[in-house]
């Protein structure tokens, strides 16, 4: 199994903006704790993060053509507004699930709009780090159902 990991914009920051929220790890133990994971469970695994929204398009894109099996996408701030990632999704078919480390659902009016998950089949949120790693089992178990 290959799956593939994308975090948008401001997830290098990780353990520097807002820690109340977003709690004290820093991006390479999150990318630490989910390959370790993965390892574990004898998945392939590649950790992506940019800031740049055509860049996380490229990524899904990109996925299509290295045939993976899977992809967990925390897309950040463009959860809330990127039609493009939703469509980058959409036109590879690959299964996905939403991630988010703190309960968007709980926060401002404007972040309870997303996009992402128009196309993905389920929505991880306020889980912390764990949440990616839930994120990873339940592909795993949506990729066993289809074999």
């Amino acid at each position: 199994m290959n799956i593939l990991v994308i975090n948008g914009p401001n997830l290098n920051m990780l353990g520097i903006r807002e820690p109340g929220i977003y709690g004290n790890d820093n991006y390479e133990s999150l990318v630490k704790k989910i390959e370790d994971h993965c390892k574990s469970r004898e998945i392939d695994v590649e950790c992506l993060q940019s800031n740049h929204e055509g860049d996380i398009v490229d990524m899904i894109q990109q996925a299509y053509f290295d045939k993976v099996d899977g992809i967990v996408i925390n897309p950040g701030a463009y959860t809330h507004t990127s039609v493009a990632i939703l469509d980058a999704l959409k036109s590879t078919g690959i299964p996905a699930v939403e991630v988010h480390i703190s309960d968007v659902s709980a926060r401002e009016d404007f972040r309870q709009i997303s996009y992402v998950s128009y196309y993905c089949f389920e929505t991880i949120m306020g889980e912390g780090l764990d949440g990616y790693i839930h994120a990873i089992g339940l592909i795993e178990e949506k990729l066993g159902e289809e074999i």
